[in-house]
């Protein structure tokens, strides 16, 4: 039997990339585009990035071909719900001349299939939010956190900005010279890191400089404290911890103690070798020991993967997978009794 051709996309807030790939693992082209999240940037806007990542991966394949395709997407549902949203990614699909039915997935299944073919398991996600989910069947089961800024995300880049600020804010209100990670917030945020006679002045300022921005800005801080983190600043290490395990209970919210299946991490705070992922690891593996920990990969390959696998022909999902979406290596991921964690 001859193979088939899939298209596979990754929309994120701020990139959108496309695969089109077969069915025994070849790659025939790839596109990339801007933002394509319809809740951030509407959903015209998202649909004309879809359509120009599309257009660039079909360049040279005839899209009349194509068997099926997958759409990662966060707020998946929220494109599912809204018919307007919905036609206008339909239009973008039909106007670079694809004819196949595609599939909308959460960006969380897109994250967890980029990092293991296995049916059942956990992906943890950290980025500028964060969120764990339970996947069973390739399909999310339970999802805890992500709850946004205002009530969760505990252990995200925005906690870890909050949280640097106030750590500045608590010093100041001791009336104590804040540590050097304390005056690199507040050179980010006040353009220097002076301390007024007064230090409730400092303070003001401080509050004023965050209340002016939107919230999320504060995202912007965790490079930050990571970089702290990696010299072995004091206040940095301690919030890395605390983000840490504010991850791993919000993952033991939906995996069950005993759990076995693999464990995936996402999100660029956790597929990177910064101090948060390390800490992360080690906490993980207390908790689960005979976990596989996986780092997320190519979610564009990933969606292609999940488009293909079921498709006449695919008689080992496993493999193609393997072929679509190699894995991420990195200390402390793979087998535990290969990979430990130090």
């Amino acid at each position: 039997m001859s193979a088939s051709v899939v298209v596979g996309l990754d929309v994120g807030g701020t990139s959108t990339r496309a695969t089109v790939v077969t069915t025994t693992g070849d790659r025939l082209g790839t596109g990339r585009a801007g933002g394509g999240n319809p809740t951030s940037h509407g959903a015209d806007r998202a649909a004309a990035e879809l359509r120009t990542a599309l257009r660039a991966a079909l360049a040279g394949t005839d899209p009349a071909g194509v068997a099926a395709g997958v759409i990662g997407l966060a707020g998946a549902g929220r494109l599912l719900a809204d018919p307007a949203g919905r036609d206008a990614f339909d239009r973008a699909w039909h106007d670079v001349g694809l004819r196949c039915p595609y599939t909308v997935h959460s960006d969380a299944l897109i994250a967890y299939a980029s990092g293991s073919p296995d049916p059942d398991g956990t992906v943890l996600i950290a980025g500028t939010g964060a969120i764990a989910a339970r996947v069973r069947g390739l399909r999310l089961d339970r999802v805890a956190d992500g709850h946004g800024w205002l009530l969760g995300d505990a252990g995200s880049g925005f906690w870890l900005g909050r949280e640097a600020v106030r750590r500045v804010l608590a010093d100041l209100d001791r009336a104590h010279r804040p540590g050097p990670l304390g005056v690199r917030v507040l050179t980010e945020l006040l353009g220097h890191a002076e301390i007024a006679p007064r230090p409730r002045d400092t303070v003001d300022a401080l509050v004023q400089a965050v209340t002016r921005r939107p919230p999320v800005e504060l995202a912007r801080l965790a490079p930050l404290v990571v970089d702290a983190a990696r010299r072995d600043e004091a206040t940095a290490v301690a919030l890395v911890g605390e983000a840490a395990g504010h991850l791993a209970e919000s993952a033991s919210r939906i995996r069950p103690p005993d759990a076995t299946g693999p464990l995936v991490l996402g999100g660029g705070l956790l597929t990177g070798d910064t101090p948060l992922a390390t800490a992360l690891q080690v906490e993980l593996r207390r908790r689960w020991p005979e976990a596989l920990l996986r780092r997320a990969g190519d979610g564009a390959g990933a969606a292609a993967w999940l488009a293909a696998r079921d498709l006449p022909g695919v008689t080992d999902p496993e493999a193609l997978h393997g072929l679509l979406v190699p894995p991420v290596a990195g200390p402390g991921f793979g087998a535990p009794d290969r990979c430990p964690v130090a």
